[in-house]
């Protein structure tokens, strides 16, 4: 896989992401839709199953998309996949297309990209039963300083939500965790990722400079780390 340079932007997750200089991105792509890790160029990139559009008819089809592209070198990991109380199929299947999902995951040593949406008791059961052996990666957290730091606990790395850590009173849950577990990302929106890093930056004391060797760091620690003991 492709990885950023020493003085890049790292925008973890997005969609539909463009190549601009200064910037490394992880382009999300999803099993519904036709941009497929196969027939496109770009970057890097994370492919799976999104709980919105999985249901009983085509889950199969999905699975076996993923199962099909999770080979591809680009592909850095699976994902997003997860769980979401709000939207989607009834839990169950949720639960059973995630499990597959990491299984693919676990063949290919690639870490996985979690989407949850009010069922952390789900992904805490899941992630019991399965022990990965690869990293997960929480996306889009907006939660308390409690539910971050027991999923970190838990061995899993967490990228804030772009709206929500721009807020002022996110200051102090991204103060109280630590730097070597979280990623930045825009999810798509029209944010600019040097406003995140520079609200970020401020929160933590260090200079942009330092929070983009830190993330960097992050980065190669997340995607390399797949000879790690499963997580307790």
């Amino acid at each position: 896989m492709n990885f950023p340079e020493e003085t890049d932007y790292i925008d973890i997750h997005t969609h539909g992401a463009e190549s601009v200089p200064g910037l490394f991105s992880i382009d999300t792509l999803m099993a519904h839709e036709e941009r497929l890790p196969s027939n496109i160029k770009g970057v890097a990139y994370t492919f799976g199953i999104h709980p919105w559009y999985l249901d009983e008819e085509n889950q199969d089809e999905l699975t076996e998309c993923v199962r099909r592209e999770a080979g591809n070198e680009n592909v850095a990991a699976i994902g997003e996949a997860g769980f979401d109380k709000l939207k989607g199929p009834p839990l169950d299947l949720q639960r059973k297309i995630f499990e597959e999902q990491v299984y693919i995951a676990e063949d290919h040593l690639k870490p996985v990209v979690i989407h949850c949406v009010r069922a952390w008791d789900e992904l805490l059961m899941a992630q019991k039963k399965i022990r990965p052996k690869t990293p997960w990666l929480v996306h889009g957290f907006r939660g308390n300083k409690e539910l971050a730091n027991q999923l970190i606990l838990k061995g899993m790395y967490i990228s804030f939500w772009f709206d929500f850590v721009l807020r002022p009173e996110s200051s102090e849950l991204i103060k109280s965790l630590p730097p070597e577990r979280f990623f930045l990302e825009t999810d798509g929106a029209e944010a600019d990722i040097r406003n995140i890093y520079n609200k970020v930056s401020h929160d933590l004391g260090m200079s942009v400079d330092e929070l983009k060797s830190r993330i960097r760091s992050n980065f190669h620690q997340f995607f390399l780390m797949t000879d790690s003991q499963p997580r307790t």
